[in-house]
């Protein structure tokens, strides 16, 4: 069993507590990150003359074939070791001997492994980022060629007010685009290097701790000692940031699942997407979508584990910490996949425009305008609402939608109307009218779009 301690101990210890303690299972899946660490490390305590120049080059040469050879297959991580902090360590001094030994100068594995985890997240906030703007780019692609697509607004799910598919697609871009707004605060808030804090109390030993941050690309060194090896604020902060994404991706597939069904057929999800019945031939099922959706729960597990976790902690760092490993390499791992397929789903559907625009007008999502209209020609609104809710009453009793009433049918029930309600209530003027930012209207429309394309180019 290869390990980082042993002197103060007298009897080995037992095997499945050795298993228990053990984090290679899993931390092994940031070897990139701890022997960038190391190597800067390195580099910063030959610059202070702790190192010579000769051992400097000696452990960077080892540690840049230690990698070569992780990364071709030749050198497995295996459960030998207690942490890839050991793995590394041990089989340096395998390769360069006595040099090796020294490594480890002037820094714990508490503040090791603080570091290895922000440079591992930090990674992983730049790739879940640039997958999050691909389903921009793709809702922004939807918005531009479906601005006079009408469709059913909707609200308690009862259709409401006529929209656009732009518009309704519109909704989800600016959730998205918070998504990546949270993702960067939080790079921007992690982004100061915990290394050279030891333990706990620092190191006697005069590191240059702002020379290492710079060479890992962080903005600085943080500030406390205790607070660098014992602060996950930021996991939580991405698990949180994480669950928000998967809760808007959750709602989407909620509504294409809706979509999808024999009653609304809005989309027609491509075959790559979807699949059929074990039993039933005529069935084409939303799984991408459905998965979507049930693996959010699992990201919400991880966050709340997360800050049950770190809820009774004392300073500075404790083994509980070790728990934010797994559940956060998962949730990352989870959402990456998700949001892949999701985008390859939506990038790939279609929608059947037709449809959509029937709906709306069987849908008495008109019936706001009517009442507008009546309010334009001098009915007082409450009246007008009372007036166009009979309408309704009436086009319900015939199984007709407001568009096919007769002008003799609208006049019976007010002599207020006249052959310009068919213009009011078209669905076309119904969504045009509404041109303030924000509307679905193609004139406030097309102004969004153009600040989309501005902040994705900028972005």
């Amino acid at each position: 069993m290869a390990q980082l301690w042993g002197g103060r101990f007298t009897k080995e210890t037992d095997k499945l507590v050795y298993n228990f303690n053990a984090s290679i299972s899993f931390d092994q899946k940031f070897y990139k990150q701890d022997i960038k660490g190391s190597m800067a490390h390195v580099k910063m305590l030959a610059k202070q003359g702790i190192l010579t120049e000769e051992e400097r080059d000696q452990i960077l040469a080892g540690l840049e074939g230690i990698l070569a050879d992780v990364e071709s297959g030749k050198l497995e991580i295996t459960s030998e070791y207690e942490d890839i902090h050991s793995f590394v360590e041990a089989n340096l001094i395998d390769r360069i001997g006595d040099a090796g030994k020294k490594l480890h100068t002037g820094r714990s594995r508490n503040d090791q492994v603080a570091l290895d985890m922000k440079l591992y997240v930090r990674d992983e906030i730049t790739e879940i980022d640039a997958l999050v703007k691909e389903v921009l780019v793709t809702l922004e692609k939807i918005m531009e060629e479906n601005i006079h697509t009408y469709m059913p607004g909707f609200t308690h799910l009862q259709k409401a007010q006529p929209i656009t598919l732009a518009h309704h697609m519109g909704a989800y871009f600016e959730m998205f685009r918070r998504d990546r707004g949270r993702l960067a605060d939080i790079y921007k808030r992690m982004n100061y290097c915990p290394l050279g804090s030891g333990a706990l109390a620092g190191t006697t030993y005069p590191l240059d701790r702002a020379y290492t941050a710079e060479l890992l690309g962080f903005d600085g060194p943080t500030l406390n000692s205790m607070d660098s090896v014992s602060d996950r604020d930021y996991v939580i902060e991405l698990l949180s940031a994480l669950s928000t994404i998967m809760m808007h991706l959750s709602r989407f597939s909620e509504e294409i699942i809706i979509w999808n069904t024999n009653e609304y057929q809005f989309v027609d999800i491509d075959d790559a997407y979807s699949t059929g019945s074990s039993i039933m031939p005529q069935k084409k099922n939303p799984d991408i979508a459905e998965l979507v959706r049930g693996k959010t729960g699992r990201v919400y597990a991880a966050l709340m584990s997360m800050l049950t976790t770190m809820k009774g902690i004392p300073l500075a760092y404790n083994k509980d910490m070790q728990e934010d490993k797994e559940l956060t390499f998962d949730a990352i791992d989870t959402v990456k996949g998700c949001l892949a397929l999701f985008n390859g789903m939506l990038s790939t559907m279609h929608f059947k425009k037709d449809r959509m625009e029937n709906s709306a007008k069987n849908g008495f999502t008109n019936a706001t305008d009517a009442a507008d209209y009546l309010v334009g020609k001098g009915v007082p609104f409450r009246d007008a609402h009372g007036i166009v809710g009979r309408l309704v009453l009436y086009c319900i009793d015939k199984g007709i939608s407001l568009d096919d009433m007769k002008l003799e049918e609208y006049k019976a029930i007010s002599p207020v109307f006249e052959d310009d309600i068919y213009d009011a209530i078209s669905m076309k003027n119904c969504v045009e009218r509404r041109n303030t930012i924000g509307a679905p209207g193609a004139d406030a429309m097309l102004a969004v779009i153009e600040q989309n394309k501005k902040y994705l180019q900028e972005n």
